[in-house]
């Protein structure tokens, strides 16, 4: 994933249904001395619109908890889209404008307290390692980094089979990924972590080797290929970003219908479109174990 040099003002077409990070505060600076439990959180995604619903398709939404031993106080930070998930999957084809219109950006939300209730009902509540103020302080300023860097969200992994060591040809940008990251750095810190399994949800469409096509000034520019940019229009079509969770996962199966029919999918990623020959099974959500890392540095804590 590309990371850029900075993070675009957001048109002012894009609109969130749900505003982005409501309670959201700046990352306190911690007593070096401090120690501070970490805590892997984990729930379905919308459970506050849907119950468990999404709970039982294991589509589940990742955050990470901090609890200061010094103040008591405890924290959650997460990273998510600026305007709902199917702003970042699918574009807007707006009136007058020839290439698709993405609203897709995410980013890192930090506030105070863990809503324990939510996290524990349907999901995953547990201690995971234990750090110093001084290294939390280092993945704050890291934190900072990564959020103004990696700035797009990516819903879909896309690699050429099911099979565990088939190549992985684009990484998805989303939740989870943020928490892996932010668990491998505070390993890298030195931070220790416990021996419990993790699971993850992933979003797999299976390619044959992808067809770099262009960017958006290539494609649908003026002097940009017409019967390409047709066709990327055309995929698009069906899907309407602006939506419920229900009307997500009809346009989910619209696109394995396309997908399946015709065997393509453009996407979009890094500001570049790519055509993917598809192949069976063409779309799975798996939710696999990706184990909690191993530093490089000596330890501390537990």
């Amino acid at each position: 994933h590309r990371r850029f040099d900075y993070r675009p003002k957001t048109d002012p077409y894009c609109q969130a249904r749900y505003t982005f990070c409501p309670t959201g505060s700046t990352i306190p600076l911690m007593k070096e001395e401090d120690v501070i439990e970490v805590y892997r959180l984990q729930a379905p995604v919308w459970e506050f619109k849907y119950g468990d619903l999404l709970g039982h398709l294991k589509i589940m939404h990742d955050a990470v908890g901090f609890k200061s031993s010094l103040t008591g106080r405890n924290y959650t930070m997460e990273w998510y889209e600026l305007f709902q998930l199917g702003n970042c999957t699918f574009p807007h084809l707006r009136p007058g404008m020839d290439a698709p219109f993405w609203c897709n950006q995410g980013a890192a939300c930090f506030y105070e307290g863990i809503d324990d209730a939510h996290w524990k009902a349907n999901g995953t509540l547990v201690l995971v390692t234990t750090i110093s103020g001084a290294m939390f302080n280092d993945m704050a300023q890291w934190v900072k980094y990564d959020n103004e860097t990696g700035i797009y969200y990516e819903t879909w992994t896309v690699q050429a089979s099911p099979d565990k060591k088939s190549t992985v040809w684009f990484d998805a940008y989303e939740c989870s990924k943020f928490i892996l990251r932010t668990y491998q750095k505070l390993a890298d810190l030195g931070a220790v972590f416990k021996k419990i399994q993790t699971n993850y949800t992933s979003i797999i469409l299976f390619s044959g080797e992808p067809i770099y096509l262009g960017n958006e000034t290539s494609i649908f520019g003026p002097q940009g290929n017409k019967t390409l940019a047709a066709a990327i229009r055309d995929f698009y079509s069906p899907f309407k970003p602006h939506q419920s969770v229900r009307e997500f996962f009809v346009d989910i199966f619209k696109i394995i219908d396309h997908v399946v029919l015709n065997h393509q999918f453009y996407l979009f990623y890094n500001l570049e479109y790519w055509f993917l020959p598809m192949k069976s099974p063409y779309l799975k959500i798996i939710y696999e174990e990706v184990p909690l890392p191993v530093g490089s540095k000596a330890s501390f804590g537990v």
